[in-house]
């Protein structure tokens, strides 16, 4: 069955780095669409990036500059590279797959990231 499993998650200082990683399994992960969201306690759900399976990236403006997302298809993996964090950026991170045709639509389970001093 598909299955998209996030890692990386913890506690980290203000100004620290994380990387979170989405493990694929199940799916030609290469055709989706790998997105990260998240959601902070009492906040909707929001984009924090994307990224195309030919590669091409979408960052929300409060992350621009600080985060990095990438892929390897050839490990089904996208990774999120988190620098430059600020307690702001505290919340359950999830990554999701999507794919147009034929519409498929799968979300992790989430990890938490606790910015804090």
């Amino acid at each position: 069955q598909v299955q998209l499993v996030e890692s990386g998650g913890g506690l980290v200082q203000p100004g620290g780095s994380l990387t979170l990683t989405c493990a694929a399994s199940g799916m030609i992960f290469s055709n989706y669409i790998v997105a990260w969201y998240r959601q902070a306690p009492g906040s909707q759900r929001e984009l924090v990036a994307s990224i195309s399976s030919g590669g091409s990236t979408n960052y929300a403006d409060s992350v621009k500059g600080r985060f990095t997302i990438s892929r390897d298809n050839a490990k089904n993996t996208v990774s999120l590279q988190l620098n430059s964090l600020k307690p702001e950026d505290t919340a359950i991170y999830y990554c999701n797959a999507r794919l147009a045709i034929p519409i498929r639509n799968y979300w992790g389970q989430g990890t938490q990231v606790t910015v804090s001093s």
